[in-house]
């Protein structure tokens, strides 16, 4: 049951009733009229169970888009309803409308519209619907909440897309020259050409310019079919909020575009998302159907306040891997010692594969580098000063163990990994 505001000023017009006959009497029997006339309201009011609500929403949506959930509601009475619906949705998921009034005739639908513009990844769930039924009177009505499941999918923005063509223009550029001047593991013969100057006279193939009578030199192409496997970092680093966001949202962003950059390579790709344990991993997967699977697989991972067991990630890494592979990680640096674990496990990875390191930077961190406006924002200053220096060693270290570092604000991480896995390309390192 509810009341109305047509309930309470009836109720408040008692008020000159008792200006007029001022004894306690007259209150008791005002209020108990307006009671007695709550109650017949109420009784007269269809009731709202007898209604079937359904829901129909598309599976999923990528971030900042828009979709329609549709709200089914069918009388299984005798009686016309007029109803007031809350269609109610978690507040991430974006609901606009939320509220609004139907009537439904005896054993007919109607259907209600929502627009759905979430504003966050992840599952948004849907929340009861909420249906009154006012009484003849407008005094009361009968109220009940109805369950009509549904989830809303909400796939990662992947805006870093508009930086694939650019990529791909570069990937095809390399693969189209004449020569490819590189050489060693991670390469593949492509063909044999007159030597002109310049060229690398270890690249010279003797036994052909032996038989030819002119000096001739082997060419490369960078390997296709190399396996990628990307590890996403979901630990505590994973948490830190970087322009409004937490960290895992510009991985996984950075794991979209190098995904869709390595497969369009002939690369084969595998990702792997962990903390203490497996969160998520996408393998075997190829062609169109990568980008969706790892988006659907990853949309709905949240971080966790936990230490990332890097001794888990190397051997998932040794697991997965048989031979030289392309190894991403993309976590956060940390100039404490907790970073000792992560070292001592990308140091073993690297004596095999060839490892990079993304991590998105925090822009205010150069921004409290930089404040002297008083005593307090200078010890902070020091404090941001010493946990760069601390940063700095960090990435020395890794790159004396012969792992390359990818660093970059959210916004720039995507698009500074896939540079760096285009150069490793044409240096013949992959």
């Amino acid at each position: 049951m509810y009341l109305t505001m047509r309930s309470v000023w009836l109720l408040a017009a008692g008020v000159v009733l008792v200006f007029l006959v001022p004894r306690p009497a007259t209150v008791l029997a005002w209020t108990a009229l307006v009671a007695a006339l709550v109650a017949v309201d109420v009784a007269a009011a269809p009731s709202p169970r007898g209604l079937r609500a359904t829901r129909a929403v598309p599976r999923s949506v990528r971030l900042g888009e828009t979709v329609t959930e549709t709200l089914t509601l069918f009388n299984t009475t005798s009686r016309s309803m007029s109803v007031l619906v809350r269609d109610a949705w978690t507040p991430s998921a974006g609901a606009s409308q939320e509220r609004r009034s139907l009537v439904i005739p005896a054993g007919r639908q109607r259907r209600a519209r929502t627009a759905l513009t979430p504003t966050r990844r992840g599952d948004r769930m849907a929340d009861l619907i909420t249906v009154r039924v006012r009484g003849p009177l407008g005094l009361a009505g009968r109220q009940a909440s109805l369950d009509a499941p549904a989830r809303l999918r909400v796939l990662p923005r992947f805006a870093s897309r508009r930086h694939l063509p650019s990529r791909l223009a570069r990937l095809r550029e390399m693969d189209g020259r004449s020569a490819v001047m590189v050489h060693g593991a991670g390469t593949e013969f492509d063909s044999l050409r007159e030597y002109v100057v310049g060229d690398d006279v270890r690249s010279i193939d003797w036994r052909s310019t032996a038989r030819r009578g002119e000096v001739v030199v082997r060419t490369w192409r960078p390997e296709r079919d190399r396996r990628v496997l990307m590890i996403v970092d979901t630990g505590r680093m994973a948490a830190a909020r970087l322009d409004d966001a937490p960290r895992l949202d510009a991985q996984i962003e950075a794991m979209l575009l190098m995904a869709a950059l390595a497969s369009r390579a002939g690369d084969r790709v595998d990702a792997v998302a962990m903390d203490v344990d497996t969160r998520a991993q996408v393998r075997g997967v190829s062609g169109a159907a990568l980008l969706g699977a790892l988006a659907d697989a990853f949309a709905p991972l949240q971080p966790a306040l936990v230490e990332t067991d890097w001794t888990l990630v190397a051997a998932t890494v040794e697991a997965s891997l048989s031979q030289h592979s392309f190894v991403v990680v993309l976590t956060g640096l940390d100039g404490s010692g907790a970073n000792a674990a992560m070292l001592r496990a990308l140091a073993t990875m690297a004596r095999k594969h060839t490892v990079v390191v993304a991590s998105a930077t925090d822009p205010g961190l150069e921004q409290l580098r930089s404040r002297r406006d008083d005593a307090e924002s200078v010890y902070t200053a020091a404090a941001a000063e010493r946990d760069l220096v601390e940063l700095d060693a960090v990435r020395q270290r890794l790159r004396r163990a012969g792992v390359e570092v990818v660093e970059a604000p959210p916004g720039a991480l995507a698009p500074a990994l896939a540079d760096a896995y285009l150069a490793l390309k044409a240096a013949g390192r992959l």
